[in-house]
């Protein structure tokens, strides 16, 4: 018993040491791009921190082990996105993986915006928005009636749940600061656009066993890749989000969180959340706030970024053999554990285009 207290007060000075180290330069650098920091902004550096110091003592790892760079880069986005870790339901998560650059392994600390971090953002910095109300789950058996416009009056939508059968559409109501309210709808048949902008990306780096990597293909493989991209790509054209879903041949490109029962749902409800809150216009009223936001969310960014730095130099980055993770590798989105090698799902939350930045 005296142990266990022992090891709670070690951890308790440990991470006030860590506060008094990241939080007075995290204040310097927001106060220094325009940001002053409100009590509630120094709480969630502070939890984020407790988050990160818990991911990494899973692993018998302190902070100081992860890249010092991206961790600032990740405690200045909570603080100006004002994401808060140890929220229920939980807005931001975080995991680490090993990576070996040459004969070095470096530790990466990872960040992870899940949908009630997305609704936060929203409801902070949405154009207009007084309160983001409780979304509602229609299913294919409940009733539903679209609102409808009559000039500038609108007629609420009407839901009748039965709680029976798939979600097929989400509905935000918004309650704007001029009185009126506004209802966000998302359908599930659009969900094909991220599934399809995620199949996109696995593809980016694939090589089909004609090479070893894209940036060792000859100009001739380089071609024969193409050209298995263009028959993988062909295979998507006019299906349904059910029909991507189960061809056969696509689905070593589609993650596990897409594919398994048990995420499958989850994962489609988080991309219909995700496609109304990202996308409602922001007034972060600074330049850098709506810069850590494009940042923070850009999966295609963040995809091209981690794909470029992974392949720098042609150096091949492998999994530490015989050493165990840092940590179980999670889907982005639902917080699923991965199966494979633990590596990193390419997800692409927002991308409505197959174009390959590549």
């Amino acid at each position: 018993m005296t142990t266990e207290i022992a090891k709670k007060e070690g951890f308790k000075t440990k991470l006030a040491k860590v506060n008094d180290t990241y939080l007075p330069m995290i204040t310097n650098q927001l106060q220094g791009n325009g940001v002053n920091m409100s009590d509630y902004q120094k709480q969630c550096v502070m939890n984020a921190l407790a988050e990160i110091n818990n991911t990494l003592e899973q692993s018998n790892m302190t902070i100081s082990n992860v890249d010092q760079q991206t961790l600032t880069q990740i405690l200045l986005q909570i603080a100006s996105l004002q994401l808060n870790a140890t929220a229920t339901p939980r807005e931001v998560y975080f995991m680490t993986r090993k990576k070996k650059v040459g004969n070095t392994w470096a530790t990466l600390l990872e960040m992870g915006i899940e949908g009630d971090g997305n609704d936060a953002i929203l409801s902070r910095f949405g154009r207009g928005i007084k309160q983001v109300h409780k979304f509602w789950e229609v299913r294919e058996h409940d009733g539903f009636t679209y609102p409808k416009m009559k000039g500038l009056e609108t007629t609420p939508p009407e839901w009748e749940p039965t709680g029976k059968g798939k979600v097929v559409r989400i509905v935000y109501p918004v309650s704007k600061t001029d009185g009126t309210v506004e209802y966000l709808i998302a359908e599930r048949d659009d969900v094909v656009r991220n599934l399809s902008a995620h199949i996109s990306n696995n593809l980016m780096t694939e090589t089909f066993g004609i090479a070893k990597s894209k940036y060792d293909a000859t100009p001739e493989q380089k071609k024969q890749i193409d050209e298995k991209k263009k028959e993988v790509k062909d295979l998507m054209k006019d299906k349904s989000l059910e029909d991507l879903l189960a061809t056969d041949d696509l689905s070593k490109y589609i993650s596990p969180a897409w594919k398994e029962p048990q995420s499958r749902e989850s994962m489609i409800v988080r991309k219909m959340r995700n496609n109304l809150t990202k996308k409602y216009p922001k007034n972060f009223e600074n330049a850098y706030v709506a810069m850590n936001y494009e940042t923070a969310t850009d999966e295609t960014f963040k995809t091209m970024r981690k794909d470029v730095s992974e392949s720098a130099n042609t150096i091949e980055f492998e999994t530490e053999p015989d050493v165990e993770p840092t940590v179980p590798a999670y889907d982005v989105e639902t917080g699923e554990i991965q199966e494979e090698n633990n590596e990193p799902v390419h997800e692409n939350n927002e991308a409505t285009t197959e174009q390959d930045p590549f």
